[in-house]
């Protein structure tokens, strides 16, 4: 059953991370991975990761009412999971799984000061989640339902993803509105080589919110150009070489698929979001869809913010977290320019600490440092066309009219 007054599940891959210290010396990966060499680091910081604790957490202390569902083995790992998550909240993780048998999952984050992080990662009882770990009971009172890391998830793109696609129509015909995160996997991986074109042809349709990575996305839908440009880049982050353009010809492809709203998170860059032009389909985007007052504000909307200024100490959990404030924004019924600058918030904050989510602040106290004219990031991509808009978004839509 539903935890009492919980709002949002959020639900998927769950893990333990070990996220080592590294001094600022340690400012290169050629300097951390010396085969044959023993290299120095600090105390361990041990946190929960995956999209359901790192989202999940984060809009938990954002304020909102959360239920964490997941499934852990019945081993240490899983016993250290349980716990960190209990610490939280009273019935916070009653709804997490304990798979007798199995082993939980796990990352190694190499996090040095200055350069993106490296996972080394275990997908573990990740693997054996399913449509039916999901009851409709559980889903009695709950707004909105959001899905993380079907790609570390073996069941879920398994079959072209017959498990996610009944696992997101069984939220979404319950009258949810339904939120869909990816993860990008190892090439070399099951997941890396499955027709994930295909897969999200068949979930999509059953998804109103679409939050994934530009990285992901453009990796499972147009593999060939992704791979052209990574070949391009001279450090193999593609994310420079990206412009207006090509964001909206991605969004109008996912747009066609089925959703209603599509996020692309972009690093440091910020958050680009697309909303349909079709009101009814956006007025059918479940329990926390934009009410009357808020319907012209979030229809046929093409914006960017950019990131704000803040001193980096980790990466781990950015983009759950800008997802989060996303979805906060959107439990709280506010327009979509309040909504924005609230999710990159949130991953802003986010990334002042080494975890996931220690950083992350009350919505109110967010609110609070955003009016006090929190400085931008320079936008460094090309938005030849659209405008600049004085709460420092950009915009593209009089440009499609």
């Amino acid at each position: 059953m539903n935890r009492a007054g919980a709002e949002v599940i959020v639900a998927g891959h769950i893990c333990l991370d070990v996220i080592p210290t590294i001094s600022e010396k340690r400012t290169g990966i050629d300097a951390l991975l010396i085969p044959g060499k023993l290299v120095e680091v600090g105390a361990a910081v041990l946190a929960t990761g995956g999209a359901v604790s790192n989202t999940g957490l984060a809009l938990h202390r954002l304020g909102n009412h959360v239920q964490l569902m997941g499934k852990v083995g019945d081993d240490q790992f899983g016993a250290v999971i349980l716990d960190m998550l209990r610490k939280h909240g009273e019935g916070i993780a009653d709804s997490m799984i304990v798979a007798a048998g199995e082993f939980s999952s796990y990352s190694v984050v190499i996090n040095p000061p200055n350069i993106d992080r490296i996972f080394l990662h275990c997908t573990g009882a990740n693997d054996t989640y399913s449509a039916n770990d999901l009851n409709k009971e559980q889903l009695q009172g709950v707004r909105m339902f959001h899905f993380g890391y079907p790609p570390l998830m073996r069941r879920m793109y398994e079959n072209q993803g017959e498990q996610l696609m009944l696992l997101l129509s069984k939220a979404k015909d319950s009258g949810l509105t339904v939120s869909l995160d990816l993860a990008k996997p190892d090439p070399e991986s099951a997941a890396g080589k499955a027709d994930w074109k295909a897969i999200l042809g068949r979930a999509l349709p059953y998804v109103d919110v679409f939050l994934p990575s530009f990285e992901e996305i453009f990796y499972m839908i147009n593999r060939e150009l992704y791979e052209k440009m990574q070949k391009q880049a001279p450090s193999g982050d593609i994310l420079p070489l990206v412009d207006g353009q090509l964001l909206s010809e991605i969004a109008d492809e996912l747009l066609a698929m089925g959703v209603a709203i599509v996020g692309l998170k972009l690093g440091d860059h910020g958050l680009y979001v697309r909303t349909t032009a079709d009101t009814a389909r956006l007025t059918a985007s479940g329990l926390c869809s934009p009410q009357l007052d808020q319907l012209v504000n979030w229809t046929d909307r093409e914006i960017l913010a950019p990131c704000f200024e803040v001193e980096v100490v980790g990466t781990t959990g950015a983009g759950d977290c800008t997802i989060a404030g996303f979805l906060c924004g959107m439990l709280q019924g506010l327009t979509i320019e309040d909504t924005l600058h609230i999710a990159v918030g949130v991953g802003a904050c986010n990334v002042e600490q080494a975890d996931a989510t220690s950083g992350v602040p009350a919505l109110t106290n967010l609110q609070e440092r955003i009016q006090n004219n929190w400085a931008r990031r320079e936008m460094k991509l090309d938005l030849t066309g659209w405008q600049q808009l004085a709460e420092g978004l950009w915009t593209n839509e009089n440009n499609r009219k």
